[in-house]
């Protein structure tokens, strides 16, 4: 299997549209490299997981509409852009996003699938950043073509540009971050699946940074996701999956999320799809599987930091992430400039309260803010207890459902307006005036009851805790979080 293989720009196809119509019998031609990649379940190794990296690895979820654009920035600062938005905004939403991070340039550019709604803007990417700022270093592509307007106009920009054009294969190598970062190019297979299809030959990643892992799987559909089932097993575990082709019924099935058993899934499409995106079905299996899910039309851009022990997940605003409850959250439009704010946290240890500065260095620790004046650091509450199976039926005994909080620390903490929130952001705020003395502890019951120093009573009328596990998570009342903490 090539490293990297040249790609000749010859364009004769038959166009197959990202709803899944149709097949694709064109090819771009192409030059073989010489080879140094072999295909095995572990093509490129990863870093070792017990050993802790400095600095964060950061991949953002652009909100583009019906579409898709995944921006990866690593501790060293190296940046991959995976695909470019929709070809009806020229990948304006994109190019905006990457001015207002200071993303200077783009030394990887993956294309997933040369469907339209991918590669919207890689011209106008292509043109900006080799012509207003530092270049890119290098696009990767699956090698089969489209005969779109598009999919010339991406061509004719590379060309113009001279920009390096590599087709890259299951097994290849593909270098990112450094040692701190392993990468797997996962798909297209050789030979390609279903006759050249375009959707089901998507370039497929895995990420590796320290104990975490993301996994992106383009628009691949039942046939490349059972044969990535087949090929490579539980070698597809990922803390994050990003849900294949929008949440479509045809993608992330049942045996991909066993093998691959994300902690979080986000999904990228419009909040009014006009393909029925995110598809009931694939929400019913995340939401059998008790999933939290991420949804770009409702929590709007969506930022997963890694530390390497855990991810946080931040996102422009707070909604549902129980999958059956996606649609209860209200639109966020493309484009939207407003900052993200830290929703979540899936295992180990919250990172800083920012990520790293745009060269890619580490910024520095934040601690949360009390109300008095002073400072607090994460460690000073802790989760103690957690009953989240109360006897018998659990909507019937709400007040036996609870968290106990401990303050660790050896001063009080006014705990006025802080809050306490579930996987799914159902929401209690401490009431004002509430502080919690050094050493001891404090009763969050689900049901309704009168107030003091040890109990507290949320008032909710069903059960909040997963029997079968959720993430706890306590922000101040700036929103900083305190603590995240899974069960």
């Amino acid at each position: 299997m090539s490293t990297s293989r040249a790609v000749i720009l010859v364009v004769i196809v038959v166009l197959a549209g990202c709803s899944g119509i149709g097949g694709d019998t064109g090819r771009l031609s192409t030059e073989t490299a010489t080879a140094t990649g072999t295909q095995s379940a572990t093509a490129t190794t990863a870093p070792d997981a017990s050993a802790t990296p400095s600095g964060t690895l950061e991949i953002h979820v652009i909100n583009v509409g019906q579409s898709v654009s995944t921006l990866l920035v690593a501790p060293s600062g190296e940046t991959m852009l995976i695909d470019t938005g929709d070809f009806t905004d020229d990948g304006e939403y994109v190019l905006q996003y990457l001015q207002r991070h200071d993303i200077a340039r783009i030394d990887h550019l993956v294309v997933s699938h040369n469907d339209a709604d991918h590669i919207g803007g890689n011209a106008a990417i292509i043109d900006y950043y080799e012509t207003h700022a530092d270049g890119i270093g290098v696009i990767h592509d699956p090698g089969i073509a489209a005969s779109t307007q598009t999919y010339n106009e991406y061509l004719d920009a590379v060309e113009a540009h001279d920009v390096r054009l590599v087709e890259t294969r299951e097994g290849d190598s593909l270098s990112f971050g450094g040692a701190a970062v392993g990468v797997q190019v996962l798909g297209p297979p050789d030979p390609y699946l279903e006759d050249g299809a375009r959707n089901e030959n998507s370039i497929v990643l895995k990420f590796t940074f320290g104990s975490t892992s993301f996994l992106s799987t383009g628009d691949a559909e039942d046939d490349q996701e059972a044969y990535l089932v087949e090929q490579y097993g539980t070698h597809l575990r990922a803390t994050v999956l990003k849900a294949g082709h929008h949440g479509s019924k045809t993608s992330t099935g049942g045996a991909l999320l066993e093998a691959v058993q994300p902690e979080t899934v986000v999904i990228s499409s419009a909040y009014d799809s006009r393909y029925d995106h995110p598809n009931d079905e694939t929400l019913g299996r995340l939401a059998e599987r008790s999933i939290p899910t991420y949804w770009t039309a409702t929590h709007g851009d969506i930022v997963v930091v890694s530390d390497g022990r855990g991810v946080s997940v931040r996102t422009q605003q707070a909604a549902p992430t129980d999958p059956l409850a996606l649609r209860d959250g209200t639109a966020v439009a493309p484009g939207t400039s407003a900052p993200v704010s830290d929703r979540a946290r899936f295992g180990g240890r919250p990172v800083t309260e920012s990520t790293t500065t745009p060269d890619g260095s580490p910024s520095a620790t934040a601690t949360a803010t009390m109300t008095d004046g002073g400072s607090v650091p994460a460690e000073a509450i802790a989760l103690a207890e957690i009953n989240a199976d109360a006897d018998g039926n659990d909507n019937e005994n709400l007040n036996d459902e609870y968290i106990v909080l401990e303050n660790t620390g050896d001063t009080a903490l006014d705990l006025s307006g802080w809050t306490l929130t579930d996987a799914a952001d159902h929401t209690y705020t401490f009431p004002a005036g509430f502080t919690l003395p050094a050493g001891r502890q404090v009763t969050i019951h689900t049901g309704r009851g009168t107030d003091t120093d040890t109990d507290l009573y949320w008032g909710q009328d069903s059960a909040v805790w997963n029997n079968g596990g959720d993430t706890v998570t306590v922000r101040t009342g700036e929103g900083t979080i305190v603590l995240a903490e899974e069960y």
